[in-house]
């Protein structure tokens, strides 16, 4: 995402029910964070977007309505639909914090060599992957940091 004004959140994955509700994956660090971000995206409104439930205790799916959209047939227009947030809302970062997307565009060093840039970060699930600017993907476990020098170093 070349947009650092925006973050990326959630995506909405099907519809729920049949009242117009929507599963949502989250990519917060708790799903539970939703129920207090102003989320909007293509159709979502800021504002528009409410917070449910969760799925289930160890799930990162939640449950949301968005208003104007009272059934599933109208829901499901939602399906695949990209959650944002305003970077301008986030929480201050004590020193030595980043988030994630201030990383997006670093050099990603390796033994001292450059193998690509850092293009984005994919979680399946196991931990966050760095995905580089030439398809390769990394685990983003213990890696340093440079933020002066804009470098990932694995």
């Amino acid at each position: 995402m070349s947009d650092k004004s925006e973050i990326l959140v959630g995506k909405i994955v099907a519809p729920q029910g049949i009242r117009g509700e929507v599963r949502v994956q989250t990519y917060t660090a708790s799903p539970l964070d939703f129920k207090n971000l102003d989320v909007h995206g293509a159709g979502v409104d800021s504002g528009a977007f409410k917070f449910v439930r969760r799925l289930n205790p160890t799930s990162s799916v939640i449950v949301a309505r968005v208003d104007g959209f009272a059934d599933r047939t109208a829901a499901e227009a939602l399906r695949g639909t990209d959650l944002f947030i305003s970077r301008d809302t986030l929480p201050a970062l004590a020193d030595g914090e980043y988030y994630q997307s201030d990383l997006i565009g670093f050099d990603v060093v390796r033994n001292g060599e450059k193998i690509g840039r850092l293009d984005g970060f994919q979680n399946f699930g196991a931990g966050d992957i760095m995905e580089l600017d030439n398809g390769e993907l990394i685990s983003f476990a213990g890696v340093v940091v440079d933020m002066e020098n804009k470098v990932v170093n694995i």
